[in-house]
């Protein structure tokens, strides 16, 4: 079995050979974070030092680009990612409340992940699903005309599927 330090050390490995590549490609920046991304689950401030040297690029500019896309995460995400859009017209229609369900249920306010690392709760800007607010995604997948009895419902039922 290997160690948490092998296992770093594995995927540090693989993130240098990735930005190796990207460096004979114009913009080597985003695919790199995005590598990252995938290989550690998020891009903390030492996956970024890497990235930064590797690239010779300031830690300021590639914590900005991190720090400003929301597909990047400082943290882990949980098993599950649910996303309830805040734009102005799901908030119009009670995006709030349903963020507020979440909370409540879960335990955990927005950008946390719960203890057990199942969900991760985040707030999002607009989706580009406007005719159906409020929305929320869960793992990718649009719930619109959404309501609070409707957010509960969907973590109760795939809480108790989880428990079984």
């Amino acid at each position: 079995m290997m160690s948490d330090d092998q296992l770093s050390r594995e995927k540090t490995v693989k993130l240098l050979n990735a930005v190796k590549a990207f460096k004979t490609m114009p913009g080597p920046l985003m695919p790199s974070l995005q590598e990252a991304q995938s290989i550690f689950g998020c891009v903390p401030l030492s996956v970024q030092k890497v990235i930064s040297d590797e690239l010779d690029e300031s830690i300021a500019k590639v914590n900005g680009v991190v720090t400003f896309y929301s597909q990047f995460s400082l943290t882990p995400k949980g098993e599950n990612t649910i996303s309830v859009c805040m734009g102005t017209a799901c908030y119009v229609k009670g995006s709030q409340g349903i963020l507020d369900a979440f909370e409540d249920v879960l335990g955990i306010k927005n950008g946390q992940t719960t203890k057990d690392g199942k969900y991760t709760l985040e707030a999002t800007r607009c989706i580009g699903a406007c005719g159906l607010a409020p929305v929320y995604c869960s793992n990718g997948e649009v719930c619109g005309r959404a309501n609070v009895q409707k957010a509960k419902s969907m973590l109760q039922h795939g809480r108790s599927e989880d428990d079984e």
